[in-house]
């Protein structure tokens, strides 16, 4: 399940520490109904049981099972 203390780390550390682009919390289990709430209101995303099977299935990719991610960018001499 994925609570608070999980959510408080990716918002403290993915886009200020890591740079990230896009943000993505995955577990196997469920996110709670406030954690949604949180991800969405600060551009992340869940990847629950349910997508994560999708993904593992290999039938889609990430980025299409998620809303509003683009595809990733190619990579560059800085990256």
């Amino acid at each position: 399940m994925v609570g608070t203390p999980d959510r408080q780390v990716l918002n403290g550390t993915a886009h200020q520490v890591h740079g990230a682009d896009v943000a993505v919390i995955v577990t196997n289990g469920r996110a709670t109904t406030p954690a949604v709430t949180f991800v969405k209101q600060q551009r992340f995303h869940v990847v629950d049981r349910h997508t994560l099977a999708k993904w593992a299935s290999g039938s889609s990719l990430l980025w299409e099972l998620l809303p509003a991610v683009p595809p990733p960018r190619r990579p560059t001499a800085a990256s």
